[in-house]
């Protein structure tokens, strides 16, 4: 008589103990350790110690921290017109420049998306300014807008307008660096928004096209609500882009902010505070108040895309 073939039973699978990371989440940490290692020096740390020394008197003449001044820094930042006068210019920067950058390569985009043939050329026209480094931007504005012989001047004269002082006015010096930064950084955007583009259905375009749909109603109707997030994401880059706006306001106004500072902004205000008068302490502090205006906008910017994929 045969006994009856007992039933296979299989061992359960070997549960990693608690507290102990998998083969898997061990190679995804060295992987980040290269990461994390630079994120720490180059970032958390900097913070760290920007955030120590906005509590000291520290200054470049000085060894050392300093004495400890507590929340002094920032009771004279807050009183301070000058450092509000930058942050406005800032702020004014901002409002100008950023719908110009949103919604003007957004519609260049549109256009050029539609374009059959040489649509590289575009591309190419478009985003070749926005890998030259700033100060041949600089460069190349400051002679358009010399008087007497700039091209920019030269043009005004020629019209018989009288062409006004670009970057001698106090009324006219940041919109004419308004002018730089959106002929010098509208291929980023422009090439973004490209990039979104791709991403819509063309079944939806064809549907139109069947309904009698034109143009404009397709890029009203379809376009421009698939694009929503990509118009997010471009506007609020431009956002924090703008309120850390250095480069070109430095080199075009060689330092001086412009006439009577109408052109200084916050972070040429820190740059001055922090090596021009040394006070390495006091430039921390206002430096702490900018990147906390600017997390504010990220973390708003994370809630309407969360928002945006609820909706969705």
């Amino acid at each position: 008589m045969t006994s009856a073939a007992l039933p296979s039973r299989t061992l359960p699978a070997s549960r990693p103990r608690p507290g102990r990371l998998r083969s898997g989440e061990l190679a995804g940490l060295g992987f980040l350790a290269p990461f994390l290692v630079f994120y720490a020096l180059f970032l958390i740390l900097p913070l760290a110690l920007a955030a120590i020394m906005s509590l000291f008197n520290t200054s470049l003449v000085i060894p050392g921290l300093g004495r400890f001044v507590g929340l002094s820094n920032y009771g004279e930042l807050f009183g301070d017109t000058f450092f509000w006068q930058a942050m406005w210019h800032t702020v004014l920067f901002t409002i100008v420049s950023t719908p110009v950058l949103v919604v003007l390569p957004m519609f260049l985009a549109i256009a050029i998306y539609r374009v059959r043939r040489g649509q590289w050329f575009f591309r190419l026209t478009f985003f070749m300014p926005y890998i030259l480094p700033s100060a041949v931007i600089s460069l190349i504005w400051t002679w358009m807008y010399e008087p007497g012989y700039g091209l920019i001047d030269g043009t005004f004269h020629f019209l018989g307008l009288g062409a006004p002082g670009w970057l001698s006015s106090p009324h006219l010096v940041l919109y004419s660096i308004v002018i730089v930064t959106i002929w010098w950084t509208i291929g980023f955007s422009f090439v973004l928004f490209l990039a979104g583009l791709q991403d819509i259905p063309q079944n939806l375009y064809e549907a139109a096209e069947l309904d009698g749909a034109s143009w404009w109603t397709q890029t009203r109707r379809i376009t421009i609500p698939m694009l929503g997030r990509t118009i997010t994401l471009v506007a609020v880059l431009q956002v924090i882009a703008s309120l850390k706006v250095f480069d070109q306001v430095y080199l075009i106004t060689q330092g001086g902010g412009g006439p009577n500072y109408s052109a200084r902004t916050a972070i040429e205000y820190i740059y001055d505070q922090g090596f021009t008068s040394q006070r390495v302490g006091y430039a921390s502090a206002a430096s702490l108040v900018l990147f906390v205006v600017i997390m504010a906008i990220s973390f708003a910017w994370l809630a309407v895309v969360r928002r945006q994929e609820k909706g969705v």
